[in-house]
């Protein structure tokens, strides 16, 4: 059963009747809507997220609230829960089409898509700054995952940027210091990911063969031993926190990595 959450300032009928028409395009799905009225503060909001995460739940909201459209995009991201805002873009556009600002919202039109242009700008930080490209810049990342080759930082570093975090990945090469300026970030940002031996060696062995044999002893068996053994020394001297990525999907792994963000609290 999948379960969609309609969040609203007010009654919530108007949430309510647009997801309705999109569904019956959806006839074979069964899903539960769940009314969430009256939400007009931050703390109601977070006050929902347990019962949305706990049940793998979809947000559609219909706040007006500028500021509380904010705080929802901010408080999904930071929760890894999805979420649609059907207000938001409405309100754009007419901005855009009647060449004028709602009288009780000065200045709607730029902050309306601050969320779309954040997106735009995390994304563009991500491809920027993989695998140790722009280290020099770090200090401007969110989150820094750092991991041998095949530890899917890539991958990840796409899916955290599109939920708006600023996403740097740096690679450990065995033998090799990371920079002093990734050694000084706060393990609030740094995380550093591992995964079983076998596994990984099986991962590269289908990347050797992809290249014909040509990358030498990167997929041995104690090559990644001791790939993994040197990156998890570095971890390990600066305290950062480690989560594996064996067996796991890209979505579990990134609520993992904002989850110990959120106790971090940065």
């Amino acid at each position: 059963m999948y379960r969609i959450f309609i969040i609203s300032d007010g009654t919530g009928r108007t949430g309510e009747q647009v997801v309705k028409a999109a569904l019956t395009q959806f006839p074979n799905s069964a899903v539960d809507l769940v009314m969430k009225q009256e939400i007009r503060t931050e703390e109601q909001i977070e006050e929902l997220m347990p019962e949305v995460i706990e049940s793998n739940g979809f947000i559609v909201h219909t706040l007006v609230s500028e500021t509380l459209r904010e705080a929802i995009a901010r408080i999904t991201r930071e929760h890894n829960v999805e979420s649609m805002d059907l207000m938001g873009p409405l309100l754009f556009r007419f901005t855009q089409y009647l060449a004028n600002e709602p009288t009780q919202e000065p200045g709607l039109f730029f902050k309306l898509n601050r969320e779309y242009f954040k997106r735009i700008d995390s994304m563009q930080f991500a491809f920027m700054h993989d695998d140790g490209q722009r280290y020099y810049d770090y200090e401007r990342a969110e989150i820094i995952l750092v991991g041998v080759s095949r530890t899917f930082k890539t991958p990840l570093s796409i899916y955290l940027a599109f939920k708006g975090w600023f996403v740097a990945n740096y690679p450990v090469v065995l033998g090799v210091e990371p920079p002093e300026i990734l050694l000084n970030r706060s393990p609030g940002r740094v995380f550093g990911l591992t995964t079983e031996a076998s596994d990984l060696t099986n991962l590269r062995s289908v990347r050797q063969h992809y290249l014909g044999g040509q990358t030498g002893d990167y997929s041995s068996f104690e090559h990644v031993k001791k790939e993994l053994h040197y990156a998890e020394s570095i971890f390990a001297s600066q305290r950062w926190p480690v989560v594996s990525v064996t067996s796991k999907p890209i979505e579990e792994i990134a609520s993992e990595i904002l989850a110990i963000k959120r106790r971090y609290g940065c």
